[in-house]
């Protein structure tokens, strides 16, 4: 194999979200002759991005203050009012919004796409003097002979699927660091090596996570309400099976709705896909999309664990920011401003470091700084609504997660102290033969629609000929352990219809094999999660492959 090419930096950053940009705008702002590079595996900055999102300021406010006045301000809707809802096939009861803790409160907060949000950060950075590379998918972590980071190397491109070199073939890039900023997101390829490697995660809870989907829709204008942010709990979900919805009104007579499930849900049956479309059909909702037009698409995976399953963040070399590291806020279902945060944090311990003449340590301060600052006051006062879910159920477990709320807004006190999560999320389906079976609706191309259309709208592209970049450790699993016993969950927990189990002899189900139509991924990551043999592993494909979300 031929050399790879190598670039120096002072700091190197994996991911081109929220977290990322902040770090490298902070950096740069606090010395301009620092040399800072992003490398970001989507097509452009913003591709790959996908939140709700309403949008607490706070992290915005710290890093850029002059933000709101720019003319190429990302967000123009403020939110004007709050409604949460707890939903039954036929109904829903709305909550009063006084019996909410104040966390809850979206007042004063932003209604609009996070992806373009990072678009405008990426256009800051680069005024600064930042480089970034999108289309480039960070793929291999280097290591020095003390086992620290020293950066890491773009993928091949140009690999046929044999993985021979093709006549396009193009070596990698080995990006160099005194220090390396993971922000990959939520299950990040490299950042699940890096925290398995240093033993990052060793005292801490599992970390848990949700899987999000979403789509954007044009409503009829008598029907669109700007700065109306609803939220519900509830049907089409079991009692014992977290997760909700979300419908934001933002500009230009446009919806954003979506639906979240939490990934430790148990009847493998349960296909997170179809509960977001069979939502749609509930009557408090389905009038507002009859007669509009569905827009975009997307799911992505999302980090639940918060204060108890945040890994170690520093190492030698390096440091995890942003959902990489876990921050998200399970009840506010809010992570950006505390991507922002962390990202500052971050830089601010890295630009201390390169000031003293340091590379290659650990960023102690910034591990030491986070729990005591704001995002560890976001997340401690919120540590125990999803263990409390997890056990308790929606009815008696969300009660009690307000309650430990309330307590801990008004008083600091807990009556739970810290509550463990339990077992990760794999590990908790239970065999197809335990549980009733969930049967879904054909869609009626109205309100709800197939995986396969649902794809076509994420712009997911990837380059056909090239090794399949999600690996089975034992290609035989899928079949000879996963179907029998789950039913092969894999077909229904994916949102973009990439596992298929397909049979020989359709009409009498035997010889089934199991098919991997990679080209279909949105990088949403859950399979990687959720697969209750451990046995796929989710790898960068080819730099710029996958979605490309215009405002997601």
């Amino acid at each position: 194999m031929e050399h790879r090419d190598a670039m120096d930096y002072d700091v190197v950053v994996i991911g081109g979200g929220p977290a990322g940009l902040a770090a490298a705008i902070r950096l740069k702002q606090i010395n301009a002759d620092f040399s800072v590079v992003v490398v970001e595996k989507g097509s452009e900055i913003g591709a790959h991005i996908l939140s709700g999102a309403v949008i607490d300021p706070i992290g915005l406010d710290a890093l850029l203050p002059g933000w709101r006045e720019a003319p190429d301000c990302p967000l123009k809707v403020r939110v004007k009012e709050d409604r949460f809802y707890l939903l039954g096939p036929s109904g829903g009861l709305r909550l009063p919004n006084f019996t909410m803790p104040p966390l809850m409160n979206n007042h004063g907060n932003y209604v609009g796409s996070l992806g373009n949000v990072c678009r405008f950060l990426g256009a800051k950075a680069e005024e600064l003097g930042i480089e970034i590379y999108p289309g480039f998918a960070a793929a291999e972590v280097l290591y020095g002979d003390r086992g620290e980071v020293l950066g890491v190397a773009t993928g091949d491109m140009g690999v046929g699927r044999d993985g021979q070199p093709k006549d396009s073939f193009t070596r990698g890039m080995e990006l160099r660091g005194k220090y390396t900023l993971f922000a990959e997101g939520a299950r990040g390829s490299l950042s699940t090596q890096i925290i398995a490697r240093f033993k990052l995660d060793e005292a801490r809870e599992p970390q848990k996570y949700g899987i999000g989907l979403k789509e954007i829709w044009r409503v009829d204008p008598a029907k669109h309400l700007p700065g109306v942010v609803q939220h519900s709990f509830g049907w089409p979900l079991n009692s014992m099976t977290g997760g909700g919805s979300f419908l934001y009104h933002i500009e230009d007579n446009q919806v954003i709705v979506g639906f979240v499930v939490h990934l430790n849900y148990k009847n493998p049956t349960l296909s997170p896909f179809d509960e977001f479309q069979r939502f749609k059909t509930h009557p408090l909702v389905r009038d507002l999309f009859v007669g509009g037009k569905r827009l975009a698409y997307g799911a992505r995976a999302l980090t639940e664990g918060g204060w108890q399953s945040v890994p170690k963040l520093c190492f030698p070399g390096g440091a995890l920011v942003g959902c990489a590291a876990g921050f998200m806020n399970v009840p506010r279902i809010k992570g950006s401003h505390n991507a922002v945060l962390s990202g500052i944090e971050a830089a601010d311990a890295a630009a201390a470091a390169l000031a003293a003449g340091r590379a290659h340590d650990e960023l102690s301060a910034y591990e030491a700084s986070w729990r005591a600052g704001p995002i560890g006051k976001d997340l401690k006062r919120v540590r125990n609504v999803k263990p409390l879910w997890s056990k308790f159920g929606t009815y008696v477990g969300v009660t009690l997660g307000g309650v430990d709320m309330w307590l801990n807004n008004l008083f600091g006190l807990t009556l739970f102290g810290t509550l463990e999560h339990g077992k990760p999320d794999y590990a908790c389906l239970k065999p197809i033969g335990d549980v009733k079976p969930i049967g879904y609706p054909r869609p009626d191309g109205i309100v709800t629609f197939d995986r396969l259309s649902s794809v076509f709208l994420s712009n997911t592209n990837h380059e056909e000929d090239q090794p399949v970049h999600l690996r089975l450790t034992d290609p035989a699993t899928p079949i000879s352990r996963n179907l029998p016993a789950y039913g092969e969950p894999a077909r229904l927990y994916c949102p973009a219809g990439v596992y298929e189990v397909v049979y020989g002899d359709e009409a009498n189900k035997k010889d089934p094999r199991f098919v991997i139509n990679a080209q279909n991924c949105v990088h949403c990551k859950t399979c990687d999660i959720k697969d209750p043999a451990q046995n796929i592993t989710w790898t960068t494909p080819e730099g710029g492959g996958g979605p490309n979300y215009p405002n997601m």
